[in-house]
Formats: structure tokens, sequence, C-alpha cells
């Protein structure tokens, strides 16, 4: 009953008749105590057609190629990382150009400054959505899209630094298929990425005949020469990061018998013209690719979130927290499956969404670096991931896990 209703009723009572009206006056309820509705903001801000889109359209086009050539690439938003006007960033997989910032003011009611923003999106809409908001919707699902960086094309002898003394020891090379079969010849972005210790023309001069190749021929895209170094480790690190991408393909043999071919990945070729050159200068272990965005997505690690000794270059590595009973399930081989509930706050972390048909996937994870607890002086251990499958009734991400990689004390 509300407290009006309570009055009311109290002043119908008997005992009441013979107040005198100022004395009735200590009932009146004061206007502070009046409950209000709450104030609906004056604007909501929604996407309307943007009139003048034709003014951005060439360099949302821009972006896309340079993000397929490498040249961009994508970011976790930072917590002290303030948005840009004249950026780029991407929102629930919508690529969105910040045009203009309004200057800050304090929001009623709000201690905390607040800005209008106009925010061009890639599908023809502008918005003009508050600072604070857009940034939560970034951080939330969406990335930063780095400034543009024109790669310098630089041949691997400069960058090997190649003297007479020096032996050329092989070459990495892309092929793509000749074949008429429809599931390979209507495959965009379909390469081979391989090493050869002969020269190439000469090692695919029966590629008709050999199921690595499809058994078709093949047309040399790209190549370089290597020199100085493990080049069956710098093609195993190239298979390594593309394994998300990997085309896995059944071809017979001319004895008839079933051949899988897993040197071909489905990625455009700037991409590996990139990611060769980073692997070259080091810088490729700052990076993953995004098959969702055809794009290369820089991965932000602390030192702690890394195994100190063992080899993690190009590995996807999930950090959990775990309790002591179950990492020593783990350790003993009890527990073979990692299962995490997808919540609100998780999402991003166990799934991505799809820039091609906007659906959500599952993340794949090479492997699951545990801590027990969160005391600097905690046990850990990276343990490999060999699949990872979805209860969709119990919204619950189930990590089958492999063959320990490490175990630790974390002092």
């Amino acid at each position: 009953m509300s407290l009006e209703k309570e009055l009311e009723k109290l002043f119908d009572d008997p005992l009441l008749k013979n107040v005198e009206d100022e004395d009735l006056s200590l009932f009146v309820i004061p206007e502070y105590l009046n409950k209000k509705t709450k104030d609906k903001p004056d604007y909501v801000a929604q996407r309307v057609p943007c009139l003048n889109f034709s003014d951005y359209e060439e360099g949302f086009k821009r972006v896309h190629i340079e993000l397929n050539l490498g040249k961009r690439s994508l970011s976790q938003l930072k917590k002290d990382q303030s948005l840009q006007a004249g950026s780029y960033y991407i929102t629930s997989g919508v690529l969105l150009f910040i045009e203009h910032i309004d200057e800050l003011q304090t929001k009623v009611k709000r201690k905390k400054k607040d800005a209008r923003t106009r925010s061009i999106y890639e599908n023809g809409t502008e918005s003009s959505i508050y600072l604070d908001s857009l940034r939560k919707s970034i951080t939330t699902d969406g990335y930063v899209v780095t400034e543009s960086t024109d790669i310098i094309e630089e041949d691997f002898q400069q960058k090997f630094g190649v003297t007479n003394a020096d032996i050329q020891d092989g070459w990495v090379y892309v092929l793509s298929s000749l074949s008429e079969k429809s599931e390979i010849k209507e495959q965009k972005d379909l390469f081979k990425i391989g090493y050869s210790t002969i020269p190439i023309p000469q090692r695919i001069a029966n590629a008709q005949n050999d199921p690595t190749y499809l058994m078709d021929k093949v047309k040399i895209v790209a190549s370089w020469k290597t020199f100085n170094m493990n080049t069956q480790k710098f093609e195993d690190l190239i298979h390594k990061f593309f394994k998300g991408v990997q085309f896995n393909v059944r071809v017979k043999d001319k004895n008839g018998e079933i051949f899988i071919a897993r040197e071909w990945y489905i990625v455009p070729l700037g991409i590996i013209e990139t990611v060769i050159k980073k692997i070259i200068d080091g810088s490729i272990v700052n990076y993953r690719y995004n098959p969702s965005l055809k794009s290369l997505e820089l991965i932000e690690k602390t030192t702690e979130e890394l195994s100190p000794n063992y080899d993690t270059k190009g590995m996807n590595i999930l950090n959990l927290i775990i309790k002591k009973v179950l990492f020593d399930d783990i350790i003993e081989g009890r527990k073979k499956t990692e299962y995490r509930q997808i919540k609100q706050t998780t999402l991003n972390r166990h799934t991505w969404i799809s820039n091609n048909d906007g659906k959500r996937y599952l993340k794949k994870y090479d492997a699951i670096l545990f801590y027990v607890g969160n005391k600097k002086d905690r046990y850990s251990a990276l343990i490999e991931v060999t699949d990872t499958t979805y209860d969709n009734e119990k919204r619950i991400v189930e990590y089958h896990l492999g063959k320990i990689l490490e175990t630790s004390q974390v002092k």
C-alpha cells in the first residue's frame, strides 16, 4: 500500500474527526519525499542514414584492403586507451569511423565527463553516440583498427645479412592450383605454402601426378630465397600460424589411394606475404590470424600470462584460474575436459562473431595456462587443447585437454 493510501485511511479514522486542520498539516507529504518519475534522456543516439556517405565509402574500402594485406591489424582496446577522432574501430562485426568528437562536458546528475561523437558506419549509417557508450561497445565486442603501415618490400638477402660467403639453403613459395575441380577452382584465396631445397619449377614439374599438389598443375604466385636460417622450422611456423584456415582436401593418387593434402590454406595472399615478413623480423609472436575479418590481430599479453620456459611462439593461449583439487586432477590425468559456462562477462573470451554471416563461433585455443588461485606463489600448468566443443543446452564450452606441456610454481 502506498504512503498516500495509508494516510487517507488514517484520515478516515473516527479518532481524527475533531482534529484541527493545522494539526492535519503534520500528515502532508513533503515535496522531496514524493516519488518522481526518472528523467528520460533528452535524446537517444540511434543510427540514421549518412547523407554524405560517399565521402567515407572509399576509406572503408581502403581499410578492408589494408587489413587483408596486413598493413593494418586488430587489437583489443586497453583500459587507458582513449578513442580518437579520425580512427577506425570495429563493434559487433561492423567497421566504423569516428569523424568527430564534441567537447567533453559533465553530464546531468553525473560527475563523469562525456561527449557526443559523429560515428560513420560502413553500412551507410551514422550515429551521435556518446563517447563512453561507444567505448563500452568496442571493449565488449569489438576491436581497435591500427593505423596503416606501409610495408617496405625487402629481399630475404637484406633481412638475413647475406654476404658472398653465405650459401642459399632453399626457397619458401606460394602456389595456386590450376585444377578444374569445382571444390578447388571455386575456392577463393586458396594457396599452398611450402619449402623446397631445389628450384621451385623443378620441384613442381610433376605436380599433376603428386597428391601434395592436388594431382594437378599449379602456378607459382610468390617465392623467396632463404639464407642463414632453419628453413624447415620457418615453414612449420607458417603452417602452425594458419592452422585454423587449413584446407584439408582428400585426393586420390594414381594408384587410387586416398591422400590428405595439408599444406593448402584459405587466406589472402597479402596476409601470407605480411606473415612471412613478420616471421623474419620476429614480430609474428605478437599476432594471430582472425579468419572472420581476414586480418592480423594484435595479441596483448602480460609477462605473467606467458609460460616461463615452454616455447609458446605462435600459440593461442587461454589463461584460466582453477582450484587446487581440480588442478591436481588435470595433472594426474583424472580430468580430461575443462568446462566453462558462457556468461555475458566471458562471452568474448570464448567466442567471436563472424563478419560474413553475423553468427557467433567458438574461439580455438592451442593450450590453456591454468593458475591455482590468485597468490603470487602459485602453481601453474600449460595444457594442450585437442578440441573445443559446445553444449548448447547448458551453454557450456568444453575444452578437451591433451598432454601437459609444462608445469611450474610461480614465485
